[in-house]
């Protein structure tokens, strides 16, 4: 069991419904952290983790099913010395034959900062028929199910609470990756991702918190020579995303991509002032544009990736 195995913390942000009473009548081995406001989940967990003592964390969304003997094999990567961080497999708890958007089978970053995964490329989830069965280094850990070790979370200072929630956790795994440390998948641990548990999907909060934090994420953790051709690019290419979205008629994402840039240009002193000490480095990104070759290419998944 899951209890016997690590010791569980819930942490409540700042919930106003019957959350708390619940996991106090129901579950009284569970420890409670009573958080006093929602700041996100960047903020939420840093607030959390501050109070507990371990030698390694296991961040779990509260919509993700876990299945027998999955933490086992997290822990155990967990013992490498140039290991940080690693996360299992994350099928679909509504499809589970089918990879879940947020991690799927592990994330990579393209040249212009795009995310993706294996199992997963923009909306494209795939099948999981054990291609990726296989244990790899990554870019990037899930934070629906991140495994990391409490020394390296705390030395990096954490997620930064002014991205609030989305690519949070990329950032921590790209300020990861500048020190040399590794992030592996895990496949021999699985679980069931609901998703949408913070925004929906479809909701223009998500579409400007993933366009902002994107942009916010390559000026802290990019060689500081190449952030501004890249952004020229990586701007033009969100705006070449808004149009889709108005000839699709769902001018809300267009304007939220907006919104999104001139909040990402009030943050740049921020940004340079909390990045100064941290390594840089863009080495550890996929080196083509994952626009180009999923919309003009059509290759819709990870297997079919130039890996060269």
């Amino acid at each position: 069991m899951f209890s016997e195995q690590a010791e569980i913390w819930l942490a409540d942000n700042g919930s106003h419904d019957d959350s708390i009473e619940f996991i106090e009548d129901n579950y009284p081995n569970i420890k409670l952290l009573k958080l006093k406001t929602n700041s996100g989940f960047a903020g939420g967990y840093n607030a959390a983790l501050k109070g507990i003592a371990a030698d390694n964390y296991i961040l779990l969304n509260s919509d993700v099913e876990v299945t027998e003997y999955w933490l086992p094999p997290l822990i155990s990567q967990l013992d490498q010395n140039n290991l940080a961080a690693c996360q299992p497999k994350i099928l679909s708890f509504s499809n589970k034959e089918y990879f879940e958007y947020a991690g799927a089978a592990g994330g990579f970053l393209d040249k212009w900062g795009y995310p993706f995964c294996r199992g997963r490329i923009f909306d494209t989830c795939e099948k999981d028929e054990g291609q990726y069965n296989d244990s790899k280094v990554i870019f990037w850990a899930t934070g629906a199910c991140l495994a990391i070790k409490s020394k390296v979370f705390h030395e990096l200072g954490g997620f930064d609470e002014r991205f609030f929630a989305h690519m949070e956790e990329i950032d921590l795994c790209w300020r990861i990756n500048n020190t040399g440390l590794s992030i592996n998948y895990v496949p021999a641990s699985e679980v069931y991702h609901l998703g949408g548990g913070t925004l929906n999907k479809s909701n223009p909060k998500k579409t400007f918190l993933n366009y902002r934090n994107s942009l916010a994420m390559m000026v802290k953790n990019l060689p500081v020579i190449v952030i501004f051709p890249k952004l020229i690019i990586r701007l033009a290419l969100d705006g070449i995303s808004c149009v889709k979205f108005l000839t699709e008629g769902n001018w809300q994402d267009c304007l939220a991509i907006i919104k999104a840039h001139f909040s990402f240009y009030g943050m740049i002193p921020y940004l340079i002032g909390k990045s100064k000490g941290y390594k840089r480095s863009s080495l550890k990104l996929y080196p083509k544009s994952i626009v180009w070759e999923y919309f003009i290419k059509g290759k819709q998944t990870y297997s079919e990736l130039d890996h060269d």
